[in-house]
């Protein structure tokens, strides 16, 4: 019975959701904690025919891709600041209309780390940013900023092989 895995056919458990990491202008951006789910929604069109008025008829429509949230512990890492500003910088300089957009990489890991998956999310620009959260000095809580990207389009980079995870474990540097 297949259990989803070709490589690894030892491995019985699903992929885990808490090992990941997110790359934009050629480098992983450090701390992310939460990466919002890549959804994508196509519209239905519905129709009749003249001779069959009591069935609709369905057929694939529009296709658009949801925003895709990111949060992160405040940190002195410009990252999110950075590319926010290039959006609506403070000054009246106007945005930056050749920078503004990015194609962003998220990388799903297994628990050793590997990729076992690799995401290509496209033309991403943030309509949406949180510099400092509410602050409570009642709340015992992590401050933590937050990026919202809307993309025009992801896809899932089937060149990304499943890692070989039979060998032996990697030895922490140091």
């Amino acid at each position: 019975m297949p259990k989803g895995f070709i490589v690894n056919a030892h491995r019985v458990d699903p992929y885990k959701n808490f090992k990941f990491q997110l790359m934009w202008d050629g480098r992983v951006v450090l701390g992310i904690s939460k990466v919002g789910a890549l959804k994508r929604t196509t519209d239905v069109v519905k129709h009749r025919e003249g001779g069959d008025n009591s069935t609709d008829r369905k057929s694939p429509g529009r296709t658009t891709y949801d925003a895709i949230t990111l949060e992160r512990g405040i940190t002195h890492d410009l990252e999110f600041e950075k590319w926010a500003n290039l959006v609506h910088p403070i000054t009246d300089a106007g945005m930056d209309l050749k920078n503004f957009r990015k194609d962003v990489v998220l990388l799903m890991n297994n628990e050793r780390g590997q990729t076992v998956k690799r995401y290509k999310i496209y033309r991403a620009w943030v309509s949406e940013y949180t510099a400092v959260p509410d602050l409570d000095s009642n709340a015992n809580a992590i401050a933590i900023e937050h990026l919202k990207l809307e993309t025009e389009g992801w896809e899932r980079d089937i060149d990304s092989p499943e890692p070989d995870e039979t060998g032996a474990v990697p030895q922490p540097a140091g």
